[in-house]
């Protein structure tokens, strides 16, 4: 693939100087991840790190546990450095204890979805020979009937409250285990909890490992909705890059002379949440961790007692949140950012967060492949139905369907070039060929364009896009459009075959009376839509189909339409 159009490059140098935006990251602050975590615990040694549940790690108590779990690693296990550690959890102060101490003991950590299926867990464990896992006691009784048919050798089981003081781990434990039966009964014979665990690494230092730039940290998985899921070879120098990336963008924003706090309501097994337990690191913020988005009331309860300064989330978390009596109801004079990633921010999801909590949504694009960050929006200008413009070191360019480079206005396939695209995908060097060159530039499968005024806009992704009679229909336009009528929660289009046309629009809707009907919603999308573009199909749900992030599966939609 040829050189970035000049144009684009200009104009995106332009805008980003224009902006205060360095060129540059300062990528060669830290040699590797273990380097931010001993700068964190140096610097903030009494801060608040983590969060979750009501109670929180300082920075000095992080690095001691992980420093702890790294040791049990190296002195009471058969592991490696190299090795695979999978990672299953949801939202707890236990993750950042595990996840730093196996880099710190030089492991490559495999992040699992606590609610993946048996055969999800199974293929993920083989395809990157995990010999070791970390499983939250509530998801154990599904892993365990996979683990015999593993390469798995070692296994820590937590339970929520591991790591409260008694007597709340006492409790939290034990109404999880008896009074709500969250627990379902499991056999992992030879499996260690985390706190004896972390008394057995406690007798003796970890040894500290070193780390080369370039060497494998993580193992992403993705691509699972869409057919076999691939591992996303991450580096150290890949998520050093990016964090410094995102360091430099959001010097544009005012968080005033308040410490940072973070709300992460999005699973930080996803690679969006997880950046975002780096970055905190970075400049000593405290991440307060929420266990389950969808339970809105635990959202509440902590945008009230920790009071963040950023607010991480997606667009139907916040018309979720934004219908919700007690949210509304907040004070949100301390919130001054609020993140959207993961899915396309409609502009009426955007609207009313403004409205409710007089925070502008920062838009920002990134990819599992890309550590995550491609683009945001910056602080000091926020344009909704845009990504932003790139973070510094990298490099974009659209191609049209012949691979011929596009220019300004023009939309095409996104391509990135930067430090913080992947090194290819886990022992698939073909499907790595299909979207990276010898060059570097990674094909996003994205179709986007970059406007007059330096902002990237996504269009839509290849895959979901509808052809009409020719003509092509992006599902972003007609469901942002949808999105502004008063009596939509929810609503997402796909293509239906069609004889004569092709494809015909099919739009799937979640009401919020439940009285909305198909003509309104035709008449509706009539008045800023041309005619081909009108839904011909119109389908009303209780609830759309989403990943665990958030995101609204519209090829389950398609496949069942």
């Amino acid at each position: 693939m040829a050189e970035a159009s000049a144009e684009i490059h200009d104009l995106i140098r332009i805008t980003s100087d224009a902006l205060g935006i360095a060129a540059h990251a300062d990528s060669a602050r830290f040699s590797d991840v273990n380097a931010v975590i001993n700068h964190a615990s140096g610097l903030f040694a009494d801060k608040p790190a983590f969060s979750s549940l009501g109670h929180s790690l300082t920075y000095a108590r992080l690095d001691e546990f992980s420093g702890q779990f790294a040791s049990w690693l190296q002195n009471h296990t058969t592991l490696e450095p190299g090795d695979r550690i999978a990672i299953q959890m949801p939202n707890l102060i236990q993750y950042p204890v595990v996840l730093f101490g196996a880099l710190r003991a030089g492991m490559v950590v495999v992040n699992t979805n606590p609610l993946y299926s048996e055969r999800e867990i199974e293929h993920q464990f083989n395809d990157a020979n995990v010999k070791a896992l970390v499983v939250q006691a509530n998801v154990a009784a599904n892993t365990a009937a996979v683990l015999p048919r593993t390469g798995v050798k070692h296994v820590v089981v937590t339970e929520l409250a591991d790591l409260h003081p008694l007597p709340q781990r006492l409790l939290i434990n034990t109404v999880t285990k008896h009074v709500k039966k969250l627990v379902p009964p499991f056999s992992i014979p030879g499996a260690v909890g985390l706190r004896q665990a972390l008394v057995m690494g406690a007798r003796k230092p970890y040894s500290a490992v070193s780390v080369e730039r370039n060497a494998l940290a993580m193992l992403q998985y993705t691509g699972g909705t869409t057919g076999v899921a691939k591992g996303a070879m991450l580096s150290h120098a890949n998520l050093v890059a990016n964090v410094m990336q995102v360091d430099a963008i959001f010097e544009t924003h005012d968080f005033g002379d308040e410490n940072l706090v973070m709300a992460q309501p999005l699973p930080v097994y996803h690679i969006y949440a997880f950046m975002t337990c780096v970055y905190s690191m970075v400049r000593g913020g405290h991440l307060v961790f929420i266990p389950n988005p969808r339970d809105l009331d635990s959202i509440v309860k902590v945008m009230s007692s920790y009071r963040p300064s950023l607010f991480c989330g997606l667009n139907t978390l916040f018309l979720s949140l934004c219908n919700h009596d007690a949210f509304k109801a907040l004070d949100f004079s301390h919130l001054r950012v609020t993140l959207s990633g993961g899915m396309a921010l409609t502009h009426a999801a955007a609207e009313q967060w403004q409205a409710i909590t007089g925070c502008e949504v920062s838009e920002g694009y990134g990819l599992t492949e890309t550590s995550p960050v491609v683009s945001t929006n910056p602080g000091n200008c926020k344009r909704i139905g845009t990504i932003g413009i790139p973070v510094p070191d990298t490099e974009v360019r659209i191609l049209d369907d012949d691979n011929v480079e596009l220019g300004v206005d023009q939309a095409g396939e996104l391509c990135v070039r930067g430090p913080q695209v992947m090194l290819g995908y886990w022992q698939r060097p073909d499907e790595t060929a299909k979207v990276m060159d010898s060059e570097g530039w990674f094909r996003t499968g994205d179709v986007a364009k970059l406007r007059p005024d330096g902002f990237l806009q996504i269009v839509d992704r290849k895959k979901d896009m509808i052809v009409v009679s020719g003509f092509n229909v992006y599902p972003n336009e007609l469901e942002d459009v949808l999105y502004q009528h008063d009596d939509v929660l929810e609503c997402a289009a796909v293509g239906v075959p069609d004889d004569s046309s092709g494809e015909v629009i099919k739009m799937f809707v979640v009401s919020k009376s439940g009285t909305l009907t198909a003509d309104e919603v035709r008449e509706f999308c009539r008045r800023s839509l041309t005619a081909y573009k009108v839904p011909r199909l119109v389908e009303f749900r209780d609830e759309l189909p989403k990943t665990n992030v958030g995101k609204i599966l519209r090829r389950e939609l398609r496949d069942s339409a």
